[in-house]
C-alpha cells in the first residue's frame, strides 16, 4: 500500500501556500463588453437590412423565402466578422493594459477639452 497519511477531510483545496496576490483579470472592462456587444447585434442587424433588399430588388412576385434566407443569411455574416473584429480589440485592449501594469506606465490622460493654444514664436 502507500505510506502516505490519508488527506484531511476539512482542509481547503489546493496548494498548500497560495500567492497572496492573486494575478489582475484578463477580462476587458464591463462597458468595452457592453459595447462589443452592441456592435455585434447592430451589425447583424445591418447585414439583415441588406441581405433583404438585395434579395428583393433581385426577386418578383412571391419571395417571401428568398427576401427572408437573405436576411438571415445576411445578418449572419456581417455579426460574425463584426464578432471577429471585436475579439481582436478586446484581446488588444488586455494586452495594452498588461504591458502599461507591467512597466509601471501610468495611462495618458485626455485633454480636458477647449482649444488648444498656439506655439509662441520668438
Amino acid at each position: 500500500m502507500s505510506d502516505l497519511p490519508p488527506p484531511d477531510p476539512t482542509a481547503a483545496p489546493g496548494p498548500a501556500s497560495a500567492p497572496a496576490s492573486a494575478p489582475a483579470s484578463a477580462l476587458p472592462s464591463v462597458g468595452a463588453r457592453v459595447v462589443a456587444f452592441v456592435s455585434v447585434l447592430l451589425s447583424g442587424a445591418c447585414g439583415a437590412l441588406i441581405g433583404y433588399a438585395v434579395a428583393d430588388l433581385q426577386c418578383s412576385g412571391d419571395c417571401a423565402v428568398q427576401t427572408g434566407s437573405a436576411a438571415v443569411v445576411g445578418g449572419a455574416l456581417a455579426a460574425g466578422g463584426v464578432a471577429v473584429v471585436v475579439v481582436l480589440v478586446l484581446r488588444a485592449m488586455g494586452e495594452w493594459r498588461t504591458i502599461r501594469e507591467r512597466d509601471g506606465v501610468a495611462p495618458r490622460r485626455q485633454p480636458t477639452g477647449g482649444v488648444r493654444a498656439r506655439p509662441r514664436v520668438q
